[in-house]
Formats: structure tokens, sequence, C-alpha cells
């Protein structure tokens, strides 16, 4: 049953890395982007989990590319925080 579980959990984040490549594709966001490499690494990640002879989640190699993964969310999180919109954010146009 754990191994099921894995395996839908794999094919789960593959899928939303695959929407997320999607859209980077669509928009140019590198938000997308991250987030899609996040995906498709935790996806692999679990899939080689569950492939190992003892899946144990709290191997060091797993969780440290977890730690990555989860790493790569929050630097797309800040950088889109952090990054200016000006595409007319202030372009207030006076026609006086």
């Amino acid at each position: 049953m754990d191994l099921l579980l894995l395996g839908a959990v794999s094919m789960a984040s593959l899928i939303a890395g695959l929407f997320f490549l999607r859209f980077w594709r669509d928009t140019g966001d590198r938000f997308f982007l991250f987030f899609a490499i996040s995906f498709l690494v935790e996806g692999m990640n679990r899939a080689a989990l569950g492939l190992t002879n003892d899946p144990n989640e709290g191997r060091p190699f797993f969780y440290f590319v977890r730690f990555l993964s989860f790493l790569l969310i929050l630097i797309a999180i800040v950088q889109k925080n952090m990054t200016k919109d000006t595409r007319g954010k202030y372009s207030r146009t006076d026609k006086s």
C-alpha cells in the first residue's frame, strides 16, 4: 500500500510539473519555471524512492533532494515578490 501511494504522489508531482512547464512556456515567467523544475525533481525523487529496496524518506540523499526542491519554490516566491512590476502600475495618463 505504501508503494502505491508513493507512486501516486510521484505521478501527481510529475503532472503538476508538466502543467507549470506549460504555464512557463505560455507566459515566459521564471516563477513557473522554478515551480516546474521543483515538481519534476520531486516527482523523480519519489519515483526513485519507490524503486529502492528499503523506501525510507529519512535517508540523507532523498531528504536533501526534497530540501532542494522546496528551496527552489522558496526562491521563486521571494524572487517574484522582490521584482517590481512596472507594466502600468503607475502609468496613469491625464488627458487635461
